[in-house]
């Protein structure tokens, strides 16, 4: 994550120096986009290492982060744009990336537990297995994520078309920039909330068993709130349609990998994002350009929203359908539960080493408080003779 973070920022300092528009893509797209996936995938394992009971919750308040910076980065822009130029916006963006190895650092690694006799067994299994791949395609084997693989990727060819739009379509309706580019910090206020509400909703007992269908309907809600955004005329309805597309997309936000890792588990995790995300890319290089097609030959907004809406409905009905006669899972996994038990006693052994340093430390500060006071002792001894 460190490296990422040094490859994100420098990126978007190397693009300040930019003199044609194709460097600005190979600096941004290329170099800053590879330092942010590899802040972005880790940052999801680490989560999920850390959090079993409460991990919908945790990945909702992690998820949250997205929306603040969308929150901030339009009159951000704004600002940067007016007071120092494109080349010193980029330059200050790149500063501001580099606090992504602060956060890094601070990502404490699982360290080994302790033998019990549920590890010893798990330990001696894996010896008996192959050694796990970096990347297992092993993962296309399970239907489950098959179907959540077709069902993401279709989504992705609407839900980021209407960000890309609405300041634009704000535009053309004869509304200034500052006005336009408050639409995407409504978006992002609205999202703030509804990520970490999500996964509390997500994370009680009689919902999680039942989080595809959840994450469905947070699916259907998006595209329902495309079709009805798209006739939109005028700025408060485009307002209405950023409040209600912030819930619906930080709804999505917060449930999309917390119900992949439902479908796959712990083990195949850090393939299955790694696949789902490539094709998740691929669809989005389809998806908000072939927007940009359909704009520019039916010169209306209205058919794109449309268009995103029904996409978006599509993906829902893929999953919720894909699951409901496709998937038949067991309840009860003793390989899942194994994992449980490993990454249970990994976080306990963890907290006990944590608070050993504490105690270390206490331990310094009282031999320290003791030699102070015998010295002081001393001293007083040698002044009365």
């Amino acid at each position: 994550m460190m490296v990422g973070g040094i490859f994100a920022s420098l990126g978007m300092i190397l693009a300040s120096f930019a003199t044609s528009i194709i460097y600005i893509y190979l600096c941004t797209g290329v170099i800053t986009g590879l330092g942010l996936s590899l802040n972005f995938q880790p940052s999801l394992m680490m989560l999920n290492r850390y959090f079993s009971e409460k991990r919908p919750l945790a990945n909702g308040l992690a998820a949250a982060g997205s929306p603040v910076l969308l929150c901030c980065l339009s009159p951000l822009g704004q600002i940067l744009q007016t007071h120092y130029g494109w080349r010193g916006g980029f330059l200050i963006l790149g500063g501001l990336l580099l606090n992504c190895c602060a956060c890094s650092a601070l990502m404490r690694p699982l360290l080994p537990p302790k033998k019990s006799p549920e590890l010893e067994a798990f330990t001696e299994q894996e010896k008996v297995q192959p050694k796990r791949k970096l990347l297992d395609f092993s993962v296309v084997k399970d239907r489950g994520f098959v179907i959540y693989t077709i069902a993401a990727s279709i989504m992705v060819l609407g839900l980021f078309v209407p960000p890309v739009f609405v300041v634009s379509y704000a535009k053309e309706l004869g509304y200034e920039d500052t006005n336009a580019a408050l639409l995407l910090s409504i978006v992002g206020f609205v999202d703030m909330f509804a990520r970490p509400v999500s996964g509390l909703i997500a994370g009680m007992k009689c919902v999680r068993t039942k989080s595809v269908y959840l994450f469905s309907f947070a699916m259907i809600f998006n595209g329902c709130t495309d079709l009805i955004g798209s006739q939109a005329n005028n700025y408060a309805g485009l307002a209405v349609f950023c409040v209600f597309f912030g819930m619906s997309y930080g709804m999505v936000g917060a449930l999309q990998f917390e119900v992949l890792m439902a479908i796959v588990g712990t083990e195949k995790f850090s393939s299955a994002i790694g696949l789902v995300l490539l094709m998740e890319a691929i669809a989005v290089l389809i998806g908000v350009p072939g927007a940009g097609f359909l704009l520019d030959a039916t010169h209306q907004y209205m058919y794109v929203f449309l268009m995103a809406g029904c996409v978006v409905i599509l993906s829902a009905l893929v999953l919720a359908l894909g699951n409901f006669f496709c998937i038949r899972r067991k309840q009860t996994d003793p390989e899942a539960k194994m994992e449980m038990a490993v990454t249970a006693a990994e976080k306990e052994e963890l907290n006990h080493r944590v608070e050993g340093e504490e105690d270390g430390g206490g331990e310094e500060e009282a031999k320290e408080k003791e030699n102070g006071k015998a010295s002081a002792l001393n001293t007083v001894e040698e002044g009365g003779h």
